[in-house]
C-alpha cells in the first residue's frame, strides 16, 4: 500500500438541503412588509479528509451527524453545495452523467438496508447480472454469467439460488448479495454505509469477516460508515468522528481508542461497554445535540462541552495536525488546556 497516495480527496465538501418548500411558502408577512425567508439544514459543513488506497477509513458519529450524507456525496447520489471530491487526482463532484460513467465502475456502494436495497421484482441472477452487462457491453453472455457465479461462490451463496427473488432470503443473506452486486464490477473503492446496522449481531461478525476477505482478495479501499464503536475497533485502518455536519478528529484507530483528544470523542469512547474496573467513568454530555438549521456560532459542539471558553464560542476550530498523527478541530487542544 502506498502511503502517499490518496484513492479519495475530499476538500471543504458542504451539503444544505432547502426545507423552506416553494416560492410562495417562503414569502412571509414581517413588520408590515413581505420577505423572503429560507431555511437550509445544514447537513455537512466544511468536511475534509482524504482515503489513502487500500485502508479503510470509518466515519462515525451519532444519528444525524450527516455520516451518510457524506457517503452519498461522495458517491455522486447527491450533488454538494460547496467543496470538491477528487477520485484518483481527477475531479469529479462536477462531472455531467455520462462523463461520471467510468467511475461509476471503479466505485461502488453498499447500502444499510438489505431489505430495501434490492429489487422485489428482480432475481437474484438478474440483479447481479444487470450491471455487469450495462458497464461491459463487449462482454459475452457465457462470461457474464461465469463472473456473476464466481461472485456469488466468493460472498458463500450457493449460484443455484440465483433463480430465487430477494423475499426469500434472509438478512444475512440479502447483504452478502449486496455486497456480490458491489463486488461483481471489480470495483477499487467501495462505501459501505452502516451495512451491518440492520442484521442480527450473530450476522454482523459473518458479514464484516466477508467484506475483510473481500478486501484482502480484490485490494479494496473502504470508506465505512457507522455508529458502532466496537466495529470499528475491529474493521478501521483510521476513523473520523463527526458531530453535527463538522470533522471533530481524524487519527488511526490504534491512537484514536487509546488516547482520544477531542472532548466529544473521548465522551462517545467512554459510552462502550467495558468488563475491566479500572475504565475511565462514564462522560455524561449537558444538553442536546443543536438543530442542524440553526447552527451555534463557533465550535458546534461548544454548547455541550464542559473546555469551553469565549473563543470556541465565536471561532470556528480547523482541523490541526498533532505530533502522534491524528488530527483535531478543537481550540483546547491547540492552546494546550486540554
Amino acid at each position: 500500500m502506498n502511503a502517499q497516495q490518496p484513492i479519495l480527496q475530499v476538500r471543504d465538501l458542504e451539503k444544505r438541503f432547502n426545507i423552506s418548500g416553494d416560492f410562495l411558502d417562503q414569502l412571509k408577512f414581517q413588520g408590515g412588509k413581505i420577505v423572503r425567508k429560507q431555511e437550509n439544514v445544514h447537513a455537512i459543513n466544511g468536511v475534509s479528509f482524504d482515503v489513502m488506497k487500500g485502508e479503510a477509513l470509518c466515519v462515525v458519529g451519532e444519528s444525524g451527524c450527516g455520516k451518510s450524507t457524506v457517503a452519498r456525496t461522495v458517491m455522486g447520489l447527491l450533488k454538494p453545495s460547496g467543496g470538491s471530491i477528487h477520485y484518483n487526482g481527477e475531479r469529479i463532484d462536477q462531472l455531467s452523467d455520462r462523463a461520471v460513467l467510468p467511475y461509476r465502475k471503479k466505485m461502488q456502494m453498499i447500502f444499510q438496508n438489505p431489505y430495501a436495497s434490492l429489487n422485489p421484482r428482480k432475481t437474484i441472477t438478474q440483479t447481479l447480472e444487470e450491471p455487469v452487462r450495462f458497464h461491459n457491453p463487449g462482454m459475452s453472455e457465457t462470461e457474464v454469467k461465469d463472473k456473476v457465479k464466481a461472485v456469488m461462490f466468493d460472498v458463500g451463496i450457493d449460484p443455484g439460488w440465483g433463480v430465487r427473488y430477494p423475499h426469500e432470503f434472509s438478512g444475512g443473506q440479502r447483504q452478502r448479495i449486496s455486497i456480490a452486486r458491489a463486488l461483481t464490477l471489480d470495483p477499487e473503492f467501495v462505501v459501505a454505509d452502516e451495512p451491518i446496522s440492520a442484521l442480527d449481531v450473530s450476522i454482523q461478525a459473518q458479514v464484516l469477516n466477508l467484506m475483510m476477505k473481500a478486501q484482502e482478495e480484490h485490494n479494496l479501499t473502504y470508506l465505512f460508515i457507522t455508529h458502532d464503536l466496537s466495529v470499528v475497533e475491529h474493521f478501521g485502518t483510521r476513523v473520523a468522528v463527526m458531530y453535527l455536519g463538522t470533522l471533530c478528529e481524524l487519527a488511526p484507530t490504534k491512537t484514536l481508542f487509546a488516547t482520544p483528544r477531542h472532548p466529544y470523542t473521548q465522551a462517545l469512547l467512554s459510552a462502550i461497554p467495558r468488563l475491566q474496573d479500572h475504565r475511565p467513568n462514564h462522560i455524561k454530555l449537558q444538553g442536546e445535540v443543536p438543530t442542524p438549521v440553526n447552527l451555534p456560532s463557533g465550535c458546534v459542539f461548544h454548547g455541550r462541552c464542559p473546555h469551553a471558553n469565549d473563543r470556541c464560542r465565536q471561532e470556528v476550530p480547523k482541523l490541526v495536525p498533532q505530533s502522534d498523527g491524528s488530527q483535531v478541530a478543537c481550540h483546547g487542544v491547540e492552546e494546550g488546556r486540554l
